[in-house]
């Protein structure tokens, strides 16, 4: 499928509301301009970060490092916050806007505020500003392909490159 050639990385989406948090990983990150600096993120409407997002504005992206375990990918990509907290025992700061940001297994981070958004069926497009952005290490970010390929990793069902094998 000529999908799978598109490029992608791995991220921790994360999110707070009402004193919660929330995370959840995404392959779909990109930047939309330079100046102001933006980026766009794509979010199931059922996924709890999508609501968290919504409601609060804002956002933050941590790019994950090449050599993350698939255990703490699975940890915030197979998980529901809506039944577990995903941050007991995982290491993270808030940032001054109130966006959480990972500290392990991540090579950058940014933290945005949402200024738009558009309703893509069953996923929500979050155009953000970038308000803070830092490179935390120069270890290589992990791919899509890479999670795939090297790491052996599975797509969830509510990804947005998520194909049903009967399906290609």
């Amino acid at each position: 499928m000529a999908l799978h050639k598109i490029s992608y990385g791995m991220y921790v989406i994360t999110s707070k509301l009402d004193g919660k948090l929330n995370g959840q990983i995404a392959n779909v990150v990109f930047q939309i301009t330079a100046e102001p600096p933006t980026i766009a993120i794509s979010i199931n409407k059922q996924n709890l970060t999508c609501e968290f997002i919504q409601k609060s504005k804002s956002f933050g992206v941590s790019v994950l490092s090449k050599d993350t375990p698939l255990k703490f990918i699975g940890h915030f990509g197979f998980r529901s916050g809506r039944t577990c907290d995903k941050f007991i025992d995982v290491d993270y700061k808030i940032e001054k806007n109130g966006v959480l940001i990972l500290q392990d297994c991540i090579v950058a981070y940014l933290e945005a505020e949402v200024i738009n958004t558009i309703d893509a069926g069953t996923h929500i497009i979050f155009i953000g500003k970038i308000i803070i952005n830092e490179i935390i290490n120069d270890k290589e970010p992990m791919t899509y392909e890479y999670y795939h390929e090297v790491k052996r990793g599975t797509t969830h069902k509510n990804a947005p490159t998520y194909i049903k094998d009967d399906a290609m």
